[in-house]
């Protein structure tokens, strides 16, 4: 198959400057892309902040023979999320791809949790995916072929204690990835969304050690498995224009991809359902075997406006 090709495109990663971000942007750079690396350089929690990793991707990118550019602005502020924009167009005077990847992690049990991690959770996954996807969409739309990527997350399916704020923040970013796949359509913008699986500062030995009480050796073994550079495949492929998918989530990590989706059964139905009914088929409503997906994206694909097959630029 024909290289997937970005050349002529621009493209905003937010989260640019370390972990899975970096890896994209260097992917996307390498494939002819000009990447506004966007990063304002913030602690593992949320705190702080540096010019130095944004600044450091970019002259990665420039000594490769690519483009790119620094935004050290934050997702979580509005016009923040409008100066990432600006600097596409003031310096490329485009945009086709925006890959919303900031994040903060913070794992602890619910009890113990604060309101205000709540709040910081969902002002940095949630509320900055949705502001910098408000400044990009009229932009997005007159490209015609526009493509965001959404990081989302395996922890809202509740497969981690210590996760209820942040995988409530994620939870968010997968409902407004579903919803706003039903808009995208009719602009030929397709929304996706990629939920890593990988070992970077957010995924620690030491903050696995954390979520799950086992010593930090028992993780620090598979870090090199799932090292971020194994998982941005599934980003590069998402934001071409060739892909037709709409409203998907695929996990990527470890060599491996997959696809999560959100299904639902046949249940039981009945014509005077009452609580004794549920409960005597109860069976029925959980079971899973026949569940289809539902969205936008249920049969996998959808048709987007002015898709191209293989590598068009």
């Amino acid at each position: 198959m024909e290289e997937l090709r970005f050349d002529g495109k621009v493209a905003i990663i937010t989260g640019a400057g370390r972990g899975v971000g970096r890896t994209h942007a260097l992917a996307l750079a390498s494939r002819g892309a000009k990447v506004v690396v966007a990063d304002r350089g913030v602690a593992l929690d949320g705190s702080g902040g540096s010019n130095s990793p944004a600044t450091d991707v970019v002259n990665e990118i420039k000594a490769a023979g690519g483009e790119a550019v620094a935004c050290f602005e934050s997702v979580a502020e509005e016009k923040g999320a409008a100066a990432m924009v600006a600097t596409a167009l003031d310096n490329y005077g485009r945009l086709d791809v925006l890959v919303n990847n900031a994040g903060i992690n913070g794992p602890e049990l619910f009890e113990r949790h604060t309101a205000e991690e709540f709040r910081r959770m969902s002002d940095v996954h949630y509320l900055g995916t949705v502001y910098v996807t408000m400044a990009a969409w009229p932009h997005l739309k007159k490209a015609k072929h526009g493509r965001i990527v959404h990081t989302v997350s395996e922890g809202p399916l509740g497969i981690h204690e210590k996760m209820t704020a942040y995988g409530g923040a994620k939870g968010g970013v997968i409902a407004f990835t579903l919803t706003l796949a039903t808009e995208g359509l009719r602009h030929g913008i397709a929304v996706n969304g990629f939920a890593p699986r990988i070992a970077t500062r957010m995924s620690s030995p030491e903050v696995l050690s954390h979520v799950y009480e086992r010593p930090p050796e028992v993780f620090a073994a598979n870090m090199a498995r799932f090292a971020p550079e194994l998982a941005t495949p599934a980003v590069v492929y998402l934001s071409h224009e060739s892909c037709t998918l709409n409203g998907v989530i695929l996990v990527c990590g470890g060599g491996q991809v997959m696809r999560m989706a959100v299904m639902e059964n046949q249940g039981f139905t009945s014509d005077a359902l009452t609580p004794e009914k549920i409960a005597a088929n109860i069976d029925k409503v959980i079971d899973m075997g026949t569940a289809v997906n539902v969205g936008v994206g249920a049969g996998g694909k959808a048709t987007m406006p002015g898709a191209k097959a293989g590598g068009g630029h």
